[in-house]
């Protein structure tokens, strides 16, 4: 089929690998507007375009897609658009382009975790399983007919960003497995079931600070599903103190909770929660290096009986 691909980030790229692998023509690959990042605001291509141009594709960037690509992309008279975090609201107009519309690579199993962050409240919220659904794209948000799902589990210790890896190959593979189908007229669309609908906001570096009242195991998912952004942070002494991984452990114990409850070699980093506590694996205090927590004990930076709060 002649395909638009719609794309930005990491997670599209493996996507749009297969994409170029298969048989099915690409037209154009459209991606966010490069931006101009760092101190010395240096202008960056999205991965998707580095991607597409490696690959000799032609490259469309539109501010709004929905005033300025309408003309153009039926222009192009493409049979479908398959869309994988774009990062663009589509206008029915735009949808209705192609004969069979646009297709969207979703990480989550819809209708759970409609939404911009799926992937990180799937860790979150300690799901044990979660996957991939091809989906319908129309006006609402993620709520189009499903035409494929894939399910894996989730990992004991899986961070958001090695889920994240692992849900772009799945989408990837499963994206081509769906649009061979609609080529061949095999698929079935399935409508969602909207009472199981749950909406997720998009994730915001505030929502890394980590809430020592609530139990261990809530407090060891959200350093999960925080990494690699906006990371999990407390504070310390003043300074913002990143905890990148730990594991939840059982403690007798009647500290208060963001108590430090030990703090040495034998017994290493441990804080206590609201239930339980937490031992501190990898951690970085600002203004200082990434360190496993013996290494960082070595430096005597903190103490039994500090407070880690924000």
């Amino acid at each position: 089929m002649r395909v638009v691909f719609l794309g930005t980030p990491d997670f599209a790229v493996p996507s749009l690998q297969l994409l170029i692998k298969s048989h099915h023509e690409i037209l154009a690959v459209v991606t966010q507007p490069d931006k101009a990042v760092g101190r010395k605001q240096e202008i960056t291509f999205s991965p998707v375009k580095k991607l597409a141009l490696e690959n000799g594709l032609k490259v469309l960037q539109y501010n709004k897609i929905r005033l300025e690509g309408v003309e153009e992309l039926k222009s192009l008279n493409a049979d479908i658009m398959i869309s994988c975090a774009y990062g663009q609201i589509l206008s029915q107009e735009i949808i209705d382009i192609c004969p069979h519309g646009i297709i969207n690579v979703h990480g989550s199993l819809l209708p759970k975790y409609r939404g911009a962050a799926p992937i990180q409240y799937a860790v979150l919220n300690g799901d044990k399983e979660t996957g991939v659904t091809i989906m319908q794209t129309e006006i609402g948000i993620d709520t189009g007919d499903m035409l494929s799902v894939r399910k894996t589990p989730i990992g004991n210790n899986e961070t958001a960003g090695e889920l994240f890896d692992r849900l772009s190959v799945i989408g990837a593979e499963l994206l081509i497995e769906t649009l061979d189908k609609i080529e061949e007229g095999t698929i079935t669309p399935i409508k969602q079931d909207d009472t199981k609908a749950t909406h997720v906001k998009m994730i915001k570096k505030e929502d890394g600070v980590i809430d020592w009242t609530k139990d261990c195991t809530q407090v060891f998912n959200h350093i999960r599903g925080m990494n690699p952004w906006p990371c999990a942070f407390t504070g310390l002494n003043g300074k913002v103190l990143k905890i990148m991984s730990a594991e939840a452990v059982k403690a007798n114990q009647t500290a208060a909770p963001g108590c430090v409850i030990s703090a040495d070699l034998n017994d290493g980093l441990v804080v206590a929660c609201g239930q339980g506590a937490l031992q501190i694996l990898q951690l970085q205090l600002e203004g200082g290096k990434r360190l496993m927590a013996r290494d960082f004990l070595l430096g005597r930076k903190i103490n039994v009986g500090d407070l880690l709060k924000w």
